[in-house]
C-alpha cells in the first residue's frame, strides 16, 4: 500500500509539471526554421538616397598640386630634430587597406606598400626601420590628425589635391592611381554609367565619394569607415558596387574571386605623404627618402612585391615635381 501511494504521488507531481501552472499550455520549443533578416551593416554605415545632381564646386586653384619642396638643405630642422629626440616616428594609417596597410594574418603585424614607405622614412631618420609608432586613422581623420599634430606623417593612400593643400602639406607623389568601379562578376555593371538607381559603397572623407556624387547623382551611396567594410557589404549584396582608386579596388578584388574591377579611369589620384602645414623640413626630408626609393631600386622592389600581381607592371614611380 505504501509503495502504491508513493507511485500515485509521483504521477500527480509529473502531471503538474507537464501542465504548468493553472491551465496555461507549456511553452513550445523553438522549431528548426526561422525568419531570416538582412545581415547587419558595418558600424557607422550611412545610406544616402540619390538627389538631383549637385552643382560642381569650383576646385581651389594651386597650380600643380603635386609640386613639393626640393629635398635640399641636409637632414636637419626643428621638426625633424624633434622626431629624432622622441626616438620614434608617429605614422597615421589604417589596417583596412589590403596591399597598402593591413594586418598580416600570420604575424599580426602591419604590412603593405604604404607601411613599407613609412618604414623607409624611419630608416633614414634613425637608421632603424622599426622605430615607428602607428596611429590608426579613418580616411576622414587624416587632415585633422596632421593639423592637431598627433602624427608626424600620414601614409594612407592620400590623394594630393589643392583643397587638401589648404590644410596640410604633401611630399611629392609616390604612386599614381585612378578611380574605377568594383562589381560582382556577371552583374552587368561595366562602369559608373550602369550605377544609376543602384547602391554604391564609398568611404567618408574621400575624394572618391565626391566624384561618385558628381558623376552619378542617380546612385544611392552607402558610406562606411573603411574600404574593407565596402567589400563586406558588396559580398552581402547590400550594395551593387564599390568605387574608389583602382589600387584599393585591386586589393579588395584580391580577396574575392567573384569581384572584378571594371570601367574606364575616372580620374588621376596621385598619392603623397601628408605632413603638418608649415613643417617644411619634414617635407624635404620625406622627399629625400622618396627620391632615394626612386633611384636605388627600392620603389620597384616594393611595387613588384605588393602591387604588380594585382595592378600589372608599372612604368616606374611618378617623376617628382618641385616648386622651388
Amino acid at each position: 500500500m505504501r509503495a502504491r501511494r508513493v507511485a500515485v504521488l509521483i504521477l500527480a507531481a509529473s502531471a503538474l509539471l507537464a501542465g504548468g501552472c493553472g491551465d496555461r499550455p507549456a511553452t513550445p520549443r523553438p522549431g528548426g526554421g526561422g525568419d531570416y533578416t538582412e545581415p547587419p551593416l558595418p558600424a557607422n554605415a550611412v545610406v544616402a538616397q540619390p538627389k538631383s545632381a549637385p552643382a560642381p564646386e569650383a576646385e581651389p586653384q594651386c597650380g600643380n598640386p603635386t609640386a613639393s619642396l626640393r629635398p635640399a638643405g641636409g637632414d636637419r630642422g626643428p621638426n625633424v630634430d624633434a622626431v629624432r629626440a622622441r626616438g620614434r616616428l608617429l605614422v597615421g594609417l589604417d589596417p583596412g587597406s589590403n596591399l597598402f596597410s593591413f594586418r598580416d594574418p600570420i604575424s599580426g603585424t602591419l604590412a603593405g606598400f604604404d607601411v613599407d614607405i613609412a618604414t623607409e622614412i624611419a630608416r633614414d631618420l634613425f637608421g632603424d626601420p622599426r622605430r615607428i609608432e602607428y596611429r590608426i586613422l579613418g580616411s576622414a581623420d587624416r587632415e585633422r590628425a596632421l593639423q592637431d599634430r598627433t602624427v608626424d606623417v600620414v601614409v594612407k593612400t592620400m590623394t594630393i589635391t589643392c583643397d587638401r593643400r589648404r590644410q596640410v602639406d604633401f611630399s611629392t607623389a609616390y604612386l599614381m592611381s585612378h578611380q574605377r568601379v568594383l562589381a560582382v562578376k556577371g552583374s552587368g555593371i561595366t562602369g559608373m554609367a550602369d550605377l544609376a538607381g543602384k547602391r554604391v559603397c564609398a568611404v567618408g572623407g574621400t575624394t572618391s565619394l565626391d566624384r561618385i556624387r558628381h558623376i552619378q547623382p542617380a546612385a544611392s551611396i552607402m558610406t562606411v569607415p573603411t574600404w574593407a567594410d565596402c567589400l563586406v557589404v558588396l559580398q552581402q549584396r547590400q550594395v551593387d558596387a564599390v568605387s574608389t582608386d583602382d589600387a584599393l579596388l585591386a586589393g579588395l578584388a584580391a580577396q574575392d574571386p567573384y569581384a572584378e574591377v571594371v570601367g574606364a579611369d575616372l580620374s588621376d589620384e596621385p598619392y603623397g605623404v601628408g605632413v603638418p602645414k608649415g613643417n617644411d623640413d619634414m617635407v624635404r626630408f620625406v622627399n629625400a627618402t622618396l627620391q632615394r626609393l626612386r633611384t636605388d631600386g627600392t620603389w620597384d622592389r616594393l611595387y613588384q612585391h605588393w602591387l604588380a600581381p594585382a595592378l600589372g607592371p608599372a612604368a616606374g614611380p611618378p617623376e617628382p615635381t618641385y616648386r622651388d
